[in-house]
């Protein structure tokens, strides 16, 4: 498996696909090539952890090889952040693995998991230099939604009600640097909606690597129940550090990085313009990849717990420490 020192060396590769550029392949090293052919980028297979090619091009089985033979995934999306395709990239027969995470029972894990969301909030709250009343209010009620959901006994629902309480609290003073109308998953119906989203999926899907890399069944849960085609294991285990993108976007927001007139309206939903995607994704970048090692050794250390079917507490806890 991957080490530490392994992974430091490792990136995260974007490539976004001009019309008429092709993806080739020379020795061991990929190849973007411009229309005229002419070299645009290079990068040894060795380096990369995860390829991301974002448009169109032609899937070639040399590429499929190379993914298999340098244990990198390939994410296929569309100009839109829309994942459609991913292989490559994973262990096979972890066996005893899956067998624990199927006859896992209970919601101490999950409870455990919601406790460290709740505590990254408070903390990028906790960051803002002007401490308003109502920012006080707001980072005392988290402190008691961490309470709550650390001695709560009731069934899952009501587990997640405490959870979607909290971050309605926190998500309204997150971003009181500007009018919104608060957290609308999915529906896209204003700017910052829409980049919450595209940064959520660029997690989602770094965590999905990192997770194929011990084996795990990424659609077997702990927090998030078994649904049809829902990866509910790296939606738990991201929970932790989406407060990476939302305070990552707040950020951008006030350097003008991220603003409305970057998006074009299209059926109500705001969809973020082809021209500012690669920006887009620098920014977001930029901050997941500043906690690149906290991430990598959480789930190392999840990993560890789940083999060893250690208590809750005893599982790795992320902090807002940068």
């Amino acid at each position: 498996m991957m080490t530490t020192k392994d992974f430091e060396a490792k990136q995260i590769i974007f490539i976004f696909l001009q019309p008429k550029e092709i993806i080739s392949f020379q020795n061991d090293n990929i190849l973007i090539k411009t229309a005229d052919r002419k070299i645009k980028y290079q990068i040894t297979c060795y380096r990369i952890f995860a390829l991301f090619v974002v448009g169109h091009f032609v899937l070639t089985s040399g590429l499929i090889q190379r993914s298999h033979k340098f244990g990198f995934p390939i994410f296929l999306m569309t100009n839109g952040f829309k994942l459609y395709e991913s292989f490559g990239g994973h262990m096979e027969g972890n066996i005893l693995l899956r067998k624990h995470q199927y006859e896992y029972q209970g919601l101490e894990l999950g409870k455990h998991i919601l406790m460290n969301k709740v505590k990254c909030q408070r903390e990028n709250l906790n960051l803002q230099r002007d401490k308003s009343e109502e920012l006080k209010k707001a980072i005392a009620a988290l402190d008691r939604y961490i309470k709550e959901i650390e001695y709560y006994q009731g069934n899952l629902e009501g587990l997640l009600g405490l959870e979607g309480s909290a971050a309605r609290i926190y998500f309204k003073q997150e971003f009181n640097n500007v009018q919104w109308g608060g957290r609308k998953p999915r529906i896209k119906n204003d700017y910052i909606n829409s980049t919450l989203d595209i940064g959520y999926t660029v997690l989602f899907n770094f965590m999905d690597a990192l997770l194929r890399i011990y084996g795990f069944d990424t659609y077997c849960g702990v927090l998030h129940r078994q649904f049809y085609m829902r990866k509910s294991l790296v939606c738990d285990v991201m929970e932790p550090f989406r407060a990476i993108v939302d305070h990552q976007i707040r950020k951008s927001i006030n350097l003008q990085q991220c603003a409305e007139e970057d998006f074009q309206l299209v059926d109500h939903r705001y969809l973020l313009k082809w021209k500012e995607n690669q920006k887009y994704i620098q920014f977001l970048m930029k901050g997941i990849l500043q906690y690149k090692m906290d991430i990598f050794v959480y789930v190392q250390q999840f990993y560890r717990a789940f083999m060893k079917q250690k208590d809750a507490k005893d599982y790795p806890v992320f902090e807002m420490i940068k």
